[in-house]
């Protein structure tokens, strides 16, 4: 009769309300949507490597080396006056049941098909006076980081007509017969707790990047990571390139994005999204990126005196210039040196003057040349004029003295007066251009 009331009580306990049975909080409707955990506002200078931190222990994905001991259910007994709460019973998902009290052997049972069922219910076959107190089913899930419990209080009473059940607002209480078998009723079939599937296919996160105005779920894909070691790269060619989220995320639970050499185009929101299908995890983290103006460190003021110090060290360079990958923007320094100034303006003037000098003495050159042209044509015009004011007539050193006046004198024959007169008729004069030899050695 024990023993066929005791099957009877297991039968019942799957039949109970859904008051005395323990729920996930992330099942249903509400895992099919992500929640937003976090929202910030997060500013860097363009140039930098920004990191925007997205980090979940609950997404840390190991391997099953204790042999599906990732799923633990316990009993503790509390509330007794002058004893302090302590573990009773004991199971893991592979069926292996441990009862610590020696005296609780083959007293206290778990259904050996709870992970399974989902009945994790605790069986008293024989109440004792000593049963009497606050009795706690905790359910432990260390793969995905879930913790439930679920509260039923037990009261030993002489009088079996006494024995009932009932809620007091915050727990069940049970009222039983001394010697009478007792059943504390702890139901969860959620399928984290009943099947074992491949977590890894049931893991994915992905980095989503959406322009102001954008709703979120219009937003680009960037990255899809699984955990069993597929990624996918999607978004713009320029941004793809430069994001990335470290190789052993998995093994971290932190999926924080890259973005090396920030730039004014990469602003936006960029959202976190974090899935666990098997442990029923949706959470979305959204990050408004802004991106500032490079910033840089200003030259170290000079110190006083004339420098000629041992620990005096060279400034930086006063000039300093910056380029803005893809945009083609030079943001340059002037320095305030007046010095540096009119040192740069004396080489200017140096320049100028050189350059006005050549020019002076290449227009006179040019001048000079045309003047000895023009000369020479004006000269070739007058070579066909018989007489000109400007030649003269040059005698020969040798030529002799000429005079006017005839001189009576008597020849013997014909022969002696031409020779006479040959001797006294002056030579042919010789016309010479003066002006035109005076430009010629003036032109050379």
């Amino acid at each position: 009769m024990e023993l066929l009331s005791c099957v009877l009580l297991w039968k019942l306990v799957l039949l109970q309300s859904p008051a005395l049975t323990l729920s996930s909080g992330t099942s249903g409707a509400a895992a099919a949507s992500s929640s937003v955990v976090s929202e910030s506002v997060v500013k860097w200078p363009a140039g930098t490597q920004a990191v925007l931190s997205c980090q979940s222990p609950r997404m840390v994905w190991t391997q099953d080396r204790l042999h599906d001991r990732q799923r633990v259910v316990h009993w503790d007994l509390s509330g007794v006056p002058g004893r302090q709460g302590r573990r009773l019973v004991d199971m893991y998902s592979a069926g292996e049941q441990r009862v610590y009290e020696p005296r609780d052997h083959g007293r206290l049972l778990l259904s050996p098909s709870a992970f399974q069922d989902g009945n994790f219910s605790l069986l008293i076959r024989a109440v004792e006076e000593g049963d009497e107190g606050v009795y706690t089913c905790n359910l432990h899930h260390h793969y995905c980081h879930l913790y439930e419990s679920l509260a039923v209080r037990l009261e030993v009473t002489d009088d079996p007509l006494l024995a009932r059940a009932y809620w007091d607002g915050e727990k069940e209480v049970m009222v039983v017969a001394r010697g009478a078998p007792a059943l504390m009723t702890c139901v969860n079939r959620e399928h984290l707790w009943t099947d074992r599937h491949l977590e890894e296919a049931q893991q994915v996160v992905h980095w989503d990047r959406q322009l102001p105005g954008v709703p979120h779920d219009r937003a680009d894909r960037l990255l899809d990571l699984y955990a069993s070691g597929e990624r996918r790269a999607y978004g713009p060619s320029f941004l793809r390139d430069r994001v990335a989220v470290k190789a052993d995320a998995f093994a971290r639970g932190d999926f924080s994005l890259r973005i090396d050499a920030l730039e004014p185009a990469d602003e936006g929101i960029y959202s976190c999204h974090l899935h666990h299908h098997y442990c029923g995890l949706h959470e979305r983290r959204v990050f408004h990126l802004q991106v500032t103006e490079p910033t840089f460190e200003p030259p170290a003021p000079a110190s006083p005196g004339n420098g000629s110090g041992h620990n005096s060290a060279p400034g930086p360079d006063p000039t300093v210039v910056s380029r803005s990958r893809g945009h083609n923007v030079i943001n340059v320094i002037v320095p305030e040196n007046h010095t540096h100034f009119f040192q740069q303006l004396g080489y200017v003037l140096a320049t100028l003057l050189l350059f006005i000098l050549l020019l002076i003495t290449v227009v006179l050159a040019t001048r000079h040349r045309g003047g000895c042209e023009a000369s020479d044509k004006k000269t070739g015009k007058s070579k066909g004029k018989d007489v000109n004011m400007m030649e003269f007539a040059v005698a020969t050193k040798d030529q002799a003295p000429y005079r006017t006046e005839d001189i009576q004198l008597d020849y013997k024959n014909n022969i002696l007066k031409e020779r006479a007169e040959l001797a006294h008729s002056p030579l042919p004069a010789k016309n010479v251009d003066l002006d035109k030899e005076f430009r010629k050695e003036y032109c050379k």
